[in-house]
């Protein structure tokens, strides 16, 4: 049965009653920090190689993420909780960090409850809410985990091959299969929209060189957790990202994370039918998957996206849809 670990109830976040049993303690939450972009979690493979050359023509690089320059404004929604599945991973932790900045109510589903303590600190106890659940085990997801939500970002993934991480059945069929049919199938139908991060080749496993990272089935996993989602019902955007780049930064504290920045590779790339090769910045993929909440047309649709040298579009949403487009125009 799974445990949410939350506040006192405020009155204008309600949890509704429920006839499932819960338990209730307090976690330690803090006030807003100034917070940059994000990006992390995914798939990281070292046979994946920045390749400029091979950059289809059906992608488009507009100037990208900037860290420094998030407009709380822009995306915050009284109304929205997202769902952070995967939260404390390379890609999560960033997610979560935008959307504290953006002053975004966020929802984060962990299987230990210590690592969001120690990355996040204490947050206000209206913009984070912290629930124990492991997606591997269909019976942890009790309904009241997702109570209210509006929007998930699932970012959960473990290595391509075998290593430390896949201890206790960390491996890409319970993650990345297991794990994302269960979180799916748990998901109420109100949930507006679910971002879903995936990774490029899932469709060419068969080719080099995603046939040597597939050795271990984590791209045939992934595509079948993408394929899941699609059949779901369910309105979803997929992001795959390239070879990941700029941390994981899973040692560090919330202040230390803050800091972190997409170096020169700001300028973003996204494009769709599986054809980039290259790297991409994880803060790039985490302020892709926040845009591609409340981009419409996004819906339904999976894009591929890299970040290469130059200056980016930071969280400006009008740019964020200009890439998105140009990409389906392609």
């Amino acid at each position: 049965m799974a445990t949410i670990l939350s506040v006192a109830r405020p009155s204008h976040f309600p949890l509704p009653a429920t006839k499932y049993p819960k338990i209730f303690l307090r976690v330690p939450l803090f006030t807003s920090l100034p917070l940059p972009s994000s990006s992390s979690s995914g798939l990281t493979s070292s046979f994946l190689v920045r390749n400029e050359a091979s950059l289809s023509s059906s992608s488009t690089p507009i100037q990208a993420l900037t860290a420094e320059a998030v407009d709380s404004s822009a995306l915050a929604s009284s109304s929205k909780l997202v769902l952070v599945v995967g939260g404390t991973g390379g890609v999560g932790q960033l997610v979560v960090a935008s959307l504290l900045k953006r002053n975004i109510r966020s929802r984060l589903l962990l299987r230990d409850l210590e690592k969001a303590t120690k990355l996040f600190g204490k947050q206000d106890e209206n913009a984070l809410q912290v629930v124990k659940g492991d997606t591997r085990n269909a019976e942890d997801l009790d309904p009241s985990i997702f109570e209210g939500v509006t929007h998930v970002i699932c970012c959960t993934g473990t290595t391509a091959f075998p290593s430390k991480r896949w201890s206790g059945e960390n491996t890409p069929d319970k993650v990345d299969w297991e794990g994302v049919k269960n979180l799916i199938s748990a998901l109420p139908s109100s949930v507006k929209r679910v971002v879903l991060v995936s990774s490029v080749g899932v469709t060419k496993s068969n080719e080099l060189p995603w046939s040597i990272m597939n050795l271990f089935g984590v791209l045939k996993y992934k595509k079948m957790g993408e394929d899941f989602l699609r059949d779901s019902g369910l309105p979803y955007t997929i992001i795959r990202p390239g070879r990941l780049t700029d941390g994981p930064y899973t040692s560090y504290d919330l202040n230390t994370l803050l800091k972190a920045t997409a170096g020169e590779r700001r300028a973003v790339v996204i494009g769709q039918g599986d054809k980039l090769v290259g790297e991409v910045s994880r803060l790039v993929v985490a302020e892709a998957c926040i845009q591609a909440l409340d981009i419409e047309f996004t819906q339904g649709k999976a894009y591929e996206i890299n970040s290469v040298k130059g200056d980016g579009p930071g969280s400006d949403t009008e740019k964020w849809r200009e890439l998105f487009k140009v990409a389906e125009s392609k």
